[in-house]
């Protein structure tokens, strides 16, 4: 690991298999966004589109992340990245102020926050409209996976050893040293 970029002895290094590991909440959230369209439009050709339209989203919602924050990250080109973007991101873009991260991400989370908000506000209208078993067992499975499994592990796992975690918009909070 490349010392320069971290300021934590205790940073651990993730091979690519727990990189996956940890993307699966991810990648869950999105598949199932997918399917909540497909499901709730019957399996009908917008029902496709709109599916295909947000795995598009969810694609360049993370690579987003990757070339907008990334760089600032003091994980960046390390393998302290629990998700491994930052190994991408330094294929991408060259690095970044690390004490800009915290405005860096402020400023650029809200690009992908509808992720979590696209497929239960189409789901909630499709079951008003057709009621679907199915549907809502989607949704329901898809708010559990993307509002208490995913933020349950980037906050107890992949935030835990960061070392911007006292400053990061994500943990919420703000310490004085």
């Amino acid at each position: 690991m490349n010392r320069e970029t971290s300021n934590d002895s205790r940073d651990r290094e993730y091979s690519h298999v727990a990189e996956l590991i940890n993307n699966l909440p991810y990648l869950a959230m999105i598949v199932l966004g997918m399917a909540v369209f497909v499901v709730g439009f019957g399996g009908l050709v917008w029902g496709w589109i709109g599916g295909g339209a947000y795995l598009i989203y969810g694609v360049a919602g993370a690579l987003w992340i990757i070339v907008f924050v990334c760089p600032y990250c003091r994980y960046w080109d390390t393998q302290a990245c629990p998700c491994g973007y930052g190994r991408i991101a330094a294929k991408l873009r060259e690095r970044k102020a690390a004490d800009r991260f915290n405005e860096k991400f402020k400023k650029h989370i809200p690009v992908i926050v509808p992720l979590w908000l696209i497929p239960i506000l189409t789901g909630a209208v499709l079951i008003i409209c057709s009621f679907s078993w199915l549907l809502l067992v989607l949704l329901v499975v898809f708010v559990l996976d993307a509002f208490i499994v995913l933020p349950l592990l980037s906050v107890k796992h992949g935030c835990m050893g960061c070392p911007q975690k006292n400053v990061c918009p994500w943990m919420g909070r703000e310490m004085s040293h």
